[in-house]
């Protein structure tokens, strides 16, 4: 029996005249997640996107890419039939056996979007219904809580066959927004972060501030993990890696204690929008959450975003961290990132971190650094893994 995949696409259709942009750019998203799992035709047709199996291929896990890929709300994985109530109703009984089977309930939902099929929905409905009872006469009719549905959509090409849709990522299609950095710690905040404004159209690059030996190689696989677990849903973005050990030295020699903090997010923030620029990038993204920490009040975020010309995202700012570790878990980043192995903004961090700086005390913490010369040392030196 010939399976294929219907995907609902969701606000894709809202976007008026510029909806194909957006959907050839999600069938192409689609097309090079699936290259692992088997050469696949992918099409769009009466707003939904048709995804066939060309050959033999990995249908299980082409399902849980499809489940992570951002654009699509629901997945639907169905058999073909050709569109004949005596070969619809044959697939439905094999193509379900197994759930129909184990059900105790079960209700049938019908979409004839070919009128000129000869019976209407209803119709549809109350002959698959009775064919589904006289198979299965233990099952009962539960139109508002059934534990199966089953669908039978008759489109334009043939009739699919399917139950209960699985949720789909939601959101734009990845790159349909642009292209962003997104500054990558190795804690909770900035992979979910990087997953929320993946979701509303951005591709992520991700770059990590490494300070070796105070931080050491197991912090820098680390975030390779996380970011290589963000990849199921952003797709595949090799993180750049920044040292910035000295300039951490040199912020220590030279910066009174209580602004060593915001001084050296500001240089991270210098040295992101530098990586932003050398690679198309119009936007930088953060993990920080407002009153988290010393560095994320409102006056520390202020004084920080001002070396920087391009927008800052802080999909968090608003958030508490129970909701930032729920989405954590949900997108699988969770137990990397709570491996005890530190990142750079635990080193040298201060007793007693000034949590209202101003842009004239920031000005005057980093009279004793060479700012450009040590921005310009660490964009020179930076790592990409590859």
């Amino acid at each position: 029996m010939q399976e294929v995949f219907l995907l609902k696409i969701g606000e894709l259709v809202l976007k008026g005249l510029n909806r194909s942009r957006f959907e050839q750019r999600l069938m192409t998203n689609i097309r090079h997640r699936l290259s692992k799992h088997g050469d696949f035709k992918v099409y769009s047709m009466q707003s939904a996107i048709y995804v066939e199996p060309l050959g033999a291929a990995d249908m299980d896990g082409a399902f849980e890419v499809l489940c992570r890929v951002f654009g699509v709300v629901s997945v639907c994985r169905c058999a073909v039939a050709k569109k004949d109530m005596g070969e619809i109703t044959a697939a439905a009984l094999e193509y379900l056996r197994d759930e129909l089977s184990a059900a105790e309930t079960f209700k049938i939902a019908a979409k004839r979007s070919d009128k000129g099929f000869p019976l209407k929905s209803p119709q549809i409905c109350e002959d698959l219904g009775e064919s589904v009872l006289n198979a299965y006469p233990r099952l009962r009719v539960d139109v508002h809580n059934p534990q199966v549905t089953v669908f039978a959509e008759i489109r334009d090409k043939a009739a699919y066959i399917h139950s209960n849709p699985a949720a789909g990522a939601g959101g734009l299609p990845v790159g349909t927004g642009g292209r962003a950095v997104l500054l990558l710690s190795g804690g909770i905040d900035s992979p979910v972060a990087g997953y929320m404004m993946a979701k509303r159209g951005l591709e992520i690059l991700p770059i990590h501030f490494y300070s070796y030996p105070y931080t050491g190689i197991e912090a820098k696989e680390k975030v390779l993990k996380l970011a290589d677990i963000m990849s199921l849903y952003t797709g595949r973005a090799a993180p750049i890696i920044v040292p910035f050990t000295e300039i951490q030295e040199q912020i220590r020699k030279s910066c009174p204690e209580d602004m060593s903090t915001v001084v050296m997010r500001r240089f991270m923030m210098r040295i992101a929008e530098r990586i932003a620029l050398d690679n198309g990038c119009g936007a930088l993204i953060t993990g920080e959450s407002l009153g988290q920490v010393a560095s994320q009040t409102m006056e520390a975020m202020g004084v920080t975003q001002a070396v920087c010309k391009l927008p800052v995202l802080r999909p968090l700012v608003g958030m508490d961290k129970e909701e930032i570790v729920r989405l954590a878990r949900k997108i699988e980043t969770y137990e990397t990132s709570i491996l005890p192995y530190e990142d750079c903004c635990t080193v040298f961090t201060p007793r007693h971190p000034k949590t209202r700086p101003t842009l004239e005390q920031c000005a005057d913490a980093e009279k004793g650094l060479d700012v450009e010369a040590l921005v310009e040392r660490a964009v020179g030196e930076i790592q990409r893994d590859i």
